[in-house]
């Protein structure tokens, strides 16, 4: 029996089965598929403050509390719509990245400036062919208020960059793996951001959540697995009428073609591949976009593990 579970934090008792993000912003939730499978969302304005204190333990010593500025916008011009806010958070969060990476494994890439164009720039470039998109198919007048997942999140790419360069959405980074929901729950607060949530468990676990279901307008995944895959990890979570974006490589149209089918079991259809403007070493990306045109059958996704072993 799937539910949502309340839980008491700070002397408050959210009543059962009323979970919604925009209603409860401060609320620290438990979600249950199975009572040994939890599933843990950080509300980034009300963090415990024992995670934290882990954070900081397991921090490098020399946390970037500073950073220097990333290039000039010559060098960058993807960054030159941002403020001089939020480019310095960028460098803030390249310069933690780089410290975190001596200790855990993050990003292949040791360098800043590649760190700029592998990443940050990749992840940026897909807002341009994602706004079109929206305002074309999702029948919004609005770009500027949207509930966004970012599924396998790792490092928090794309959808941390995104949640800087768009502080008026909300931004969920959703990560399997303990350690780097860590690195999350540290640069988050290190940045100072309060549109960010994490969500540390498996994509197939909240996809049959029912406070997660359905709920947001956008997901987006990069560098996580192939369409197929995706499709089931990610179009749950997208409400109907929403987009799912996949940031993939120079061609990817062979791999979505075997994704069609997963496509539309999931209750959606793909409405365009976009060229995107990224300088990234790797090349020409294309961003994948699809519309979720019907509500997901419930069986889908299924149990962790089965749409890797036997993708659809």
């Amino acid at each position: 029996m799937r539910e949502v579970m309340s839980v008491v934090y700070s002397r408050l008792a959210v009543p059962a089965l009323s979970f919604s993000v925009h209603r409860h912003p401060f609320h620290r939730r438990l979600c249950f598929r199975h009572p040994l499978t939890p599933l843990l969302r950080i509300n980034h304005f009300t963090a415990v403050a024992n995670q934290r204190a882990e954070a900081t333990a397991l921090s490098p010593e020399h946390s970037a509390q500073t950073a220097t500025p990333v290039s000039d916008d010559s060098s960058f011009p993807i960054l030159q719509p941002l403020s001089s806010q939020q480019k310095e958070q960028i460098s803030l969060y390249i310069r933690t990245l780089l410290e975190w990476n001596q200790r855990m494994n993050l990003t292949a890439v040791m360098e800043e400036n590649e760190v700029m164009t592998r990443h940050v720039e990749d992840s940026l470039a897909i807002l341009p062919p994602l706004r079109r998109s929206y305002m074309s198919h999702c029948q919004s007048s609005t770009f500027d208020v949207l509930n966004v997942v970012d599924v396998g999140s790792g490092a928090g790419l794309p959808g941390l960059i995104l949640a800087i360069a768009y502080p008026s959405w909300k931004i969920t980074l959703l990560e399997s793996m303990k350690k780097r929901c860590l690195f999350l729950e540290h640069i988050v607060s290190q940045t100072g951001l309060s549109n960010v949530q994490i969500l540390c468990e498996r994509a197939e676990n909240v996809g049959q959540c029912i406070g997660f279901r359905e709920l947001y307008d956008v997901a987006v995944a990069r560098a996580v697995a192939e369409m197929r895959i995706l499709a089931e990890y990610c179009l749950p979570l997208v409400r109907v009428g929403g987009l799912f974006v996949a940031a993939k490589g120079s061609d990817p149209r062979e791999e979505v073609k075997s994704a069609e089918n997963a496509i539309r079991l999931m209750g959606a259809s793909i409405v365009e591949l976009c060229t995107v403007e990224s300088h990234s070493p790797r090349g020409q990306r294309t961003a994948v976009i699809c519309r979720k045109d019907h509500a997901t059958p419930k069986k889908y996704p299924r149990h962790p593990g089965i749409p890797t072993k036997m993708p659809l």
